[in-house]
C-alpha cells in the first residue's frame, strides 16, 4: 500500500491502492473460466474449477469449497 500526502488539510495519510496488472494473464484466464485448472502458486499447487478472474485474483474452486488466489502470487497454470 502506498500512501499519497496531499498535505496537512486535505486528507493527510489518506491511502491510495496500486497493482499491477497484467492483461495478457487476465485473458488467458478468462478464456478458461470453467476449466480444471492446475495452478502453482509461490506457495503451492492447487488442482480445480475455475469460476471467476478478477484484476487482483482468481476464484477456483475445489470440491465443496472456493478458493481466492491472488494472481500476483501464481507461477503457472495448466489446462487439464
Amino acid at each position: 500500500m502506498y500512501y499519497h500526502h496531499t498535505g496537512w488539510r486535505e486528507g493527510w495519510m489518506d491511502p491510495q491502492y496500486q497493482t499491477l496488472v497484467d492483461p495478457f494473464v487476465i485473458q488467458r484466464l478468462q478464456s478458461v473460466v470453467g476449466s480444471e485448472l492446475i495452478i502453482e502458486t509461490t506457495k503451492d499447487t492447487t488442482r480445480g474449477t475455475l469460476t471467476e478472474v478478477q484484476p487482483d485474483h482468481i476464484v477456483l474452486q475445489i470440491g465443496d469449497s472456493t478458493f481466492f488466489i491472488r494472481i500476483q502470487q501464481i507461477v503457472s497454470i495448466m489446462p487439464l
